[in-house]
C-alpha cells in the first residue's frame, strides 16, 4: 500500500490538452520581433529623350532601289534632252512635231502622241520643270509607290492636254480659230509635274503643304496673267487642280504603301 501510494505521488503529470491555434493578434505580437523583408521600391526614371533623326538629303533624289520608276524615267528624259541639245534644228522640229499632242495628232494617233510628248522637257535639262520633276516624283513615289506615282503624273498629263486641246479643235470647227491652230506644238512634262505637285501637297504636313501650294499656284497664275502662252498656262492650272482633287486617293495609297512597307520590315517613307 505504501509503494502504491508513493508511486501514485511520484507519477509524472499528464500533458495538458492542446489549446488550438493562437489568435491572430498574438501571432502579430510574436512577429513584431522578426526582421521584416525589404520591399523593392519602384523608381520612375525620367524618359530618355530620343535623338532627332538626322536629315538625309540624298532621299530627295531618285535611286535605282528606292525609287526605280522615277530613276528610270529621269534617265530617259536625260537622254532625250541630250539628243535635243545636239540634234539639228530641222530634225529636232520634225521629232517635236511628230510627238506633239496637237489636235491633228490627237485625232489620228492619240495614244502614241500622249506618251511620246511626255518624253521631252520643254527647255531641256535647265528648265525649272526638270528639277521639279526629279524632286516631286521622287517624293511621291516614296510615299505611294512607283506605279501610283506615274498614274498621277499621267492623269495630269492626259487630262490637262485634252482639256486644252479639245476647246481648240471646237474653236477651229466653228470658225473662231484658224486651221493652223490644229498643228500647234504641244509637248513636255509640265502638265504631269503640276498634277504631281498638287497631289504631293496632300501628303505633306500643313505647315509645308499650304505654302508650297500657294507658291505654285501664284507662279502659275502669274504666267497666265503674262498671257504669253494662255493655252499651256491654263493647262498648268488645270493639272494642279487635278492633283489636288486626288488628295483622298493619294492619302489612301500612302496608308496602304506604309502598311505594306511595315509588314515587309521596311520603314515607310
Amino acid at each position: 500500500m505504501e509503494r502504491t501510494a508513493r508511486a501514485a505521488t511520484t507519477a509524472p503529470p499528464e500533458p495538458a490538452a492542446s489549446a488550438g491555434p493562437l489568435p491572430a493578434a498574438e501571432v502579430a505580437l510574436l512577429l513584431d520581433g522578426v526582421p521584416r523583408q525589404r520591399v523593392p521600391v519602384a523608381v520612375s526614371l525620367p524618359p530618355v529623350p530620343r535623338a532627332a533623326p538626322l536629315p538625309r538629303p540624298w532621299r530627295l533624289l531618285p535611286t535605282p532601289t528606292g525609287t526605280p520608276v522615277t530613276f528610270a524615267y529621269t534617265a530617259v528624259l536625260a537622254l532625250t534632252s541630250l539628243f535635243a541639245s545636239h540634234a539639228g534644228p530641222g530634225l529636232l522640229h520634225t521629232v517635236y512635231q511628230d510627238s506633239s499632242t496637237d489636235v491633228a495628232h490627237l485625232v489620228r494617233t492619240p495614244v502614241f502622241v500622249l506618251l511620246a510628248s511626255a518624253l521631252w522637257i520643254a527647255g531641256g535639262l535647265l528648265s525649272p520643270y526638270a528639277l521639279a520633276f526629279v524632286l516631286v516624283l521622287t517624293a511621291l513615289e516614296r510615299r505611294t509607290g512607283g506605279a501610283r506615282a506615274i498614274l498621277v503624273f499621267l492623269a495630269g498629263h492626259v487630262l490637262a492636254t485634252l482639256a486644252t486641246e479639245v476647246p481648240v479643235g471646237l474653236a477651229v470647227l466653228v470658225g473662231h480659230l484658224p486651221d493652223t491652230s490644229l498643228h500647234r506644238l504641244d509637248y513636255g512634262i509640265s502638265f504631269g509635274v503640276a498634277a504631281s505637285t498638287g497631289a504631293l501637297c496632300g501628303l505633306l504636313t500643313p505647315w509645308l503643304r499650304w505654302p508650297l501650294l500657294a507658291l505654285v499656284g501664284y507662279t502659275l497664275l502669274a504666267d497666265l496673267v503674262a498671257f504669253q502662252d494662255p493655252m499651256t498656262n491654263w493647262g498648268h492650272l488645270i493639272a494642279l487642280g487635278i492633283g489636288t482633287a486626288l488628295w483622298p486617293v493619294v492619302r489612301r495609297w500612302h496608308r496602304e504603301h506604309g502598311a505594306a512597307g511595315a509588314g515587309a520590315g521596311a520603314v515607310p517613307a
